[in-house]
């Protein structure tokens, strides 16, 4: 106790009232460190005498009992999270055919035939349970092996579990969950060391740098879907492609052109027919770019068929954006939508709007700037499909700017997936199988060290995401709100002054009232001037 006092003077005034937040979120924060600092140098001293490794955070469950807890519960929220977005799609579906009868019968709502989830939501699933439960028992085990606590276990103990993604069997899924946590790593790496004065990128304290980066991220992913479609993944071109109002067939052939290449004009005329345009004949095999008419044959007005795109991108994609706003919402805070289910399905219908406007808008600007090409221009160029690209994605800023480094940040991954593609293509680099995987767990070592001792350096999507699937006492504030570092120092305390077993009851319940009287005591709130 001596050096707990020590730290803490007990006899400094407390300070003068403070009306200030900031003020009284400083001090808190210093009487934090001050209070850490104490039970660490305590724990320190007592695991020397009494030679024993630090004590495993889930006091009320075995190590094995933890892990096995928290996997299944990790695999029921993400399953749920992906059958629900399947189910609640596929009554929008039902619900634009006007069948509203068919959203009251299980059959066709939830039938295989119609709702082909069930194998995608389990290797979901076992992804997500399978490192949660992993991560926690390699914890454990590290802990116990090494007789202390240190980042490096959180390292080791994060990159085994990362073995978890093999559960999913698409490689290029696997890639891509790799290039974004590599890319919230960087982001980590950097604002840890922007914060020690260590190091910043010029430009950095730009309003809109978020933006910015967004805008490169489009420009490639853009490029790379009208010029190596190959480079992104069939999921993704399928998306972007159902998203926009030009077809297949006139990517192809501006593919084509922009390469010099020769047209189909069989598979060109076969779709042009199909929209009632009959005169073919002006149909060259080697166009110096494709007109207007070819790319919008349903309209020759370039502003009415750029307004179209907006209105039916909003109409497509309005189901998928609330969806994926409101079920993972309702999974993973049930608590707060059962308080007040009608704000939360508010907020989803608000922040759904907003999204889909974003997502509209983008794809009615990247359809202006190329009839606004072919107005000014006879020749076409790949790189005009690279600025298109980059142009469009100014309608971030229709989002709100704390989505703005989120939506960056999930695009990017998507950017350096077609980079990565195009650079081992072109033998600039080696063909490694399964190289995603080693990358994801070196990531995901690196994630989980941030995570546990430098949280401060990760968006809080992303570390309020994590802790909630990792739904440990430690890691969850929810399940710990009243484990601050005074209940660590007691239980750590509590575990090295242990009376032996032999003691009688009425020892043990002295320690008990001891132990109540010392929370109260030490506890953050009670610490002057806070």
């Amino acid at each position: 106790m001596s050096s707990l006092s020590k730290t803490i003077p007990s006899s400094s005034p407390p300070p003068g009232p403070d009306t200030s937040d900031g003020a009284a979120e400083r001090r808190l924060r210093e009487a934090e460190d001050r209070l850490r600092e104490a039970i660490e140098d305590l724990q320190r001293r007592q695991r020397r005498a009494h030679a024993i490794y630090p004590p495993c955070e889930h006091v009320d469950d075995s190590c094995v009992a933890n892990a096995i807890g928290n996997l299944c519960q990790s695999f029921l929220l993400s399953y749920g999270v992906r059958v629900g977005i399947g189910i609640l799609l596929r009554a929008f579906k039902l619900a634009k055919k006007q069948s509203y009868s068919s959203l009251l019968d299980l059959k066709q709502l939830v039938s295989e035939k119609d709702l082909i989830v069930r194998e995608e939501a389990c290797r979901i699933g076992l992804f997500f349970g399978g490192f949660t439960g992993s991560y926690h028992a390699l914890r454990c085990l590290l802990r116990k092996l090494r007789k202390k606590e240190t980042p490096l276990n959180a390292i080791l103990a994060g990159s085994v579990a990362g073995l978890s993604i093999l559960a999913l069997d698409d490689s290029n899924r696997r890639r891509t969950l790799a290039l974004y946590l590599l890319a919230r790593l960087a982001q980590c790496s950097y604002n840890s060391a922007k914060s020690k004065n260590k190091f910043h990128l010029w430009g950095s304290h730009w309003g809109h740098g978020d933006s910015l980066l967004f805008a490169l991220a489009c420009a490639q992913v853009m490029y790379a879907f009208v010029m190596r479609p190959e480079s992104l993944p069939k999921s993704y071109q399928d998306f972007i492609q159902k998203t926009g109002p030009v077809a297949e067939p006139v990517y192809r052939a501006v593919r084509e052109s922009c390469r010099r290449s020769p047209v189909d004009v069989a598979s060109l005329s076969a779709y042009l027919s199909s929209k009632g345009k009959s005169d073919t004949a002006k149909l060259d095999e080697f166009p110096s770019i494709i007109p207007c008419s070819i790319i919008h044959p349903d309209t020759n007005s370039c502003v009415a068929h750029n307004a179209n795109a907006a209105s039916s991108t909003f109409k497509k994609t309005f189901p998928l954006y609330f969806s994926l706003t409101f079920v993972p919402f309702v999974v993973l805070h049930l608590q707060k939508f059962m308080d007040n289910p009608a704000r939360t399905c508010w907020l989803a219908v608000k922040g759904s709007v907003r999204s889909t406007a974003f997502l509209s808008a983008f794809v009615g600007i990247f359809q202006g700037v190329i009839c606004m090409h072919r107005k000014v221009a006879s020749k076409d160029h790949k790189l005009v499909y690279w600025v298109a690209g980059g142009i469009s994605a100014l309608s971030v800023l229709l989002e709100k700017k704390s989505r703005r480094g989120e939506l960056a940040l999930y695009v990017l991954p998507r950017a350096c997936d077609s980079w990565w593609y195009i650079l081992v293509n072109r033998h600039l680099l080696p063909n490694i199988k399964n190289a995603e995987v080693a990358l994801f767990c070196a990531s995901m070592g690196g994630i989980m060290y941030y995570l546990e001792h430098e949280p401060d350096t990760m968006a809080p999507f992303l570390r309020g995401l994590i802790r909630r699937f990792l739904a440990s006492r430690i890691s969850n504030p929810a399940l710990s709100s009243n484990r601050n570092a005074s209940y660590t120092y007691l239980q750590t305390l509590d575990a090295i002054t242990k009376k032996p077993k032999s003691e009688d009851t009425d020892g043990r319940g002295a320690g008990n009232s001891y132990s109540a009287l010392t929370s109260e005591k030490y506890n953050l709130e009670s610490i002057p001037g806070l």
